[in-house]
C-alpha cells in the first residue's frame, strides 16, 4: 500500500464540533497565488457542504417532529435560505491554518484550514430571513424558533 502520509492540519482539532463547522483545502501550482486560491476554495467548499447537509438533517428531523402546512413551507424556505447564504458568502470564517511548502520541481503546495462558529452563522441567517421579503411571518416565526435551538446547543457545549 505505500508509506503513510501524515498532512497537515490533520485530526481532530480541524474537524467540525458542536461549537464550529471546519474544513481543509489542499491546492498546488507552479505560482503560489494559484496554490493558495485553490486550497481556499476547497476549504470553502468542504465547509459548505458540511453546512447544507447538516440543515437538510435538521429540517427534515424538524418537519417529521412538527406537522402542518406551514413548517413544510418554513422548512423548504429555511433549506433554501440556507443554500443562498452557504453558496454565496459563508460569515465569520476564520483561517486557522496555513502551511506553504515549496517541491523541488518549483511547484508550491499549500494546505489551509478554516472554520466558522456556529452560533454567530445561526446568527447571520437569522438576520437574513428578517430581511428576506419572501418569507411569510408564520415562517419567519419557524425558522426563528429553529435557529434560536441551534444556537443555544451551539452556545450550551463549550
Amino acid at each position: 500500500m505505500g508509506q503513510k502520509v501524515k498532512e497537515p492540519f490533520s485530526g481532530s482539532k480541524y474537524e467540525s464540533n458542536n461549537r464550529f463547522y471546519r474544513a481543509t483545502g489542499k491546492g498546488s501550482s507552479k505560482m503560489d497565488a494559484v496554490a493558495n486560491s485553490q486550497a481556499e476554495m476547497r476549504a470553502r467548499q468542504q465547509l459548505a457542504q458540511q453546512v447544507q447537509t447538516y440543515f437538510e438533517v435538521v429540517t427534515d428531523d424538524y418537519q417529521k417532529s412538527t406537522s402542518g402546512q406551514v413548517i413544510d413551507e418554513a422548512m423548504t424556505r429555511f433549506e433554501t435560505l440556507a443554500r443562498e447564504i452557504t453558496s454565496t458568502k459563508l460569515t465569520d470564517m476564520r483561517q486557522i491554518g496555513n502551511e506553504k511548502y515549496l517541491a523541488e520541481d518549483g511547484s508550491y503546495t499549500v494546505y489551509v484550514a478554516i472554520e466558522i462558529k456556529k452560533s454567530s452563522m445561526y446568527r447571520h441567517m437569522k438576520k437574513q430571513a428578517r430581511l428576506d421579503k419572501k418569507i411569510k411571518p408564520s415562517e419567519l416565526d419557524q425558522i426563528n424558533e429553529l435557529l434560536d435551538e441551534l444556537i443555544e446547543q451551539s452556545e450550551s457545549d463549550k
